[in-house]
């Protein structure tokens, strides 16, 4: 069963007869383990986040139980256990804050406890790469299961997707062209069962990314919450872990250059989440895989965006499902020589074997490549005096009209100035106008809150305007859509140029030359710093005070500066 020649970590803790071993094995059987659990089977850690504060993750716990059914027939011996589960919809100010403290957790829980390999259960937005994370730091054989996307939302007959249509509605209320009564009555019809968001949100680009990276089985991303194959999957994959320890196949050997590749161009086919681009350069830190901004924009060039999905598009994940799913897309770039088929799965098959045999059911919802949705479907990284270490744009949710543009900029040096002023009648702005927002990002909020689509001047809406850049060191919801220029990096509060915007000044966008400048003198900029003091909020707590001392700035993927402190020490990880 065990190769004797490498013996499984768990050993350590219940392996012998010594003291220790007797209180290991002897308070486990507290709950009723056989003698036999110990007998050198393999430990496989169920690292859970379901919480019934985390609505997509509510109903993990459930999932778990069929991963346990395949570890046991595998001959595992599993055992579960929670991590903090930041929620996308319940946690304030921004689970963003809060990834990297899960991550934390994941990685501690793993590297104190008796298990040889880890099944990691996510579903919502920061769950996902928080998990991968911390697994990343420990490098032990391991196996991600999504929770699944809800059902279609349908609200009095029309297709909705949960997290898009609210940014619609919320603009038709402020204009007046939409009731109360309906805009309440559409919040039964938008979440209407288990799962994450149905859209091509974060929660579903990190439940593809896990699947196009190898960490997750066939079809992990998009298979539905409630369907049933969502549970065959997890009893599977339960088998698998099992395979994977006696294999000794460590997460490094899935998570290499060439899987990151492939998530990338996968990311812009389907028309991903711009939050991927920090999660993936955080987790390719963890493993020690150098990734960064101009590997987005360098590979996503070129590669269409053929997934018909909202925000994007116009169907929702459970028609990218019955379309025949990611393998089905993952196929159509590796036909057009856009994917590393070497690259392995834990499945243990290669990426090309894997979805060598995948069929497009609809071609409404998977384009052909002659027909995308966008032509241009990867993340574009803008840089220039005032993002010197680069910004990000999802072309795909974008208007074209606004590719290349010159406005004046309207500033507002925080969320909430920009929600005393935005609806104004006075506000001096116009459709030409740049929305500029300051500290809001990793340190400035802190946690780089999903505020950076803002809404736009009730006095514009009402005159038929639908779309405006904005530009700020925020984030934005994977649900959200618009020409929005994210993460500015240097952020304002620790003295990026975004911090010396002032209104009135002129800003150049050109979205093709990759180019976003502020028109202002260095001179004047050079003055308008000198006595810079960052602008932020008071702290509230222990953690908020080692958040903001040790985050990275986005192009680094907001970790923490210590996450990374040496490959020797990352080494070492969880050695047996």
């Amino acid at each position: 069963m065990v190769d004797e020649k490498r013996p499984l970590r768990s050993r350590q803790w219940y392996g012998g007869n010594s003291k220790s071993a007797f209180m290991h094995r002897s308070w486990m059987k507290n709950q009723g383990m056989p003698d036999d659990a110990f007998d050198g089977r393999p430990i496989i850690g169920i690292c859970n986040t379901w919480s019934e504060m985390t609505p997509c993750n509510a109903h993990l716990r459930g999932l778990a139980e069929r991963v346990k059914f395949g570890v046991y027939e595998a001959g595992g011996f599993p055992v579960e256990f929670p991590v903090l589960s930041p929620s996308e919809s319940q946690t304030r100010p921004t689970a963003m804050l809060y990834r990297n403290l899960a991550a934390m957790d994941v990685e501690e829980s793993i590297r104190c406890y008796p298990i040889d390999g880890i099944v990691l259960m996510a579903g919502c937005d920061k769950t996902t790469p928080a998990l991968v994370m911390g697994a990343a730091s420990c490098d032990i054989p391991t196996i991600l299961v999504s929770g699944g996307p809800m059902l279609n939302g349908v609200v009095k007959g029309e297709r909705v997707g949960s997290g898009t249509a609210v940014f619609r509605w919320v603009e038709e209320l402020k204009a007046g062209t939409m009731t109360e009564s309906d805009f309440l009555a559409a919040e039964a019809g938008h979440s209407r069962s288990a799962g994450s968001c149905m859209t091509m949100g974060t929660a579903s680009t990190m439940a593809a990314m896990v699947e196009a990276l190898g960490l997750g089985l066939f079809q992990n991303a998009a298979i539905p919450a409630v369907d049933a194959r969502r549970n065959q999957l997890a009893q599977l994959a339960g088998r698998r872990i099992v395979d994977l320890v006696r294999e000794d196949v460590k997460m490094s050997r899935i998570l290499t250059r060439e899987a990151f590749e492939n998530a990338i161009r996968v990311n812009a086919a389907i028309g991903g989440s711009t939050n991927a681009v920090l999660h993936l350069i955080a987790i390719a830190r963890r493993i020690g895989v150098d990734l960064t901004l101009d590997d987005w924009d360098r590979l996503g060039r070129g590669v269409p965006t053929i997934v018909d999905l909202m925000p994007s598009g116009r169907f929702l994940m459970e028609d990218f499902y019955y379309a025949g799913g990611l393998p089905a897309v993952m196929r159509a770039l590796a036909e057009h020589d856009l994917l590393h088929r070497d690259a392995l799965c834990v499945a243990g098959r290669t990426v090309g074997e894997q979805v060598a045999d995948a069929e497009v059911w609809s071609r409404e919802v998977i384009r052909e490549w002659s027909n995308p949705l966008r032509a241009e479907g990867g993340i574009a990284v803008l840089r220039g005096n005032l993002a010197p270490r680069g910004a990000v744009l999802k072309p795909s949710a974008a208007s074209p009209e606004l590719f290349k543009h010159r406005g004046r900029a309207v500033v507002f040096s925080s969320i909430e100035d920009y929600h005393a002023r935005i609806n104004d009648p006075d506000l001096d702005v116009d459709e030409r106008s740049i929305l500029v927002l300051q500290n809001c990002g990793p340190k400035g909020y802190p946690g780089m809150a999903e505020v950076g689509n803002m809404g736009l001047p009730k006095k514009l809406l009402e005159k038929g305007v639908r779309d405006m850049i904005r530009i700020s060191d925020a984030r934005m919801s994977g649900t959200a859509y618009g020409t929005v220029i994210l993460h500015v990096a240097p952020e304002a509060a620790e003295g990026g140029p975004l911090a010396f915007v002032r209104t009135g000044d002129w800003i150049e966008v050109d979205i093709d030359a990759r180019r976003l400048h502020l028109d202002v003198n260095a001179d004047e900029l050079a003055r308008r710093a000198a006595g810079f003091t960052p602008q932020v909020p008071p702290i509230s707590s222990g953690y908020q005070h080692i958040y903001r001392t040790h985050v990275e700035q986005a192009d680094l993927g907001c970790d923490f500066d210590f996450a990374n402190m040496s490959r020797e020490l990352s080494l070492q990880r969880v050695s047996h």
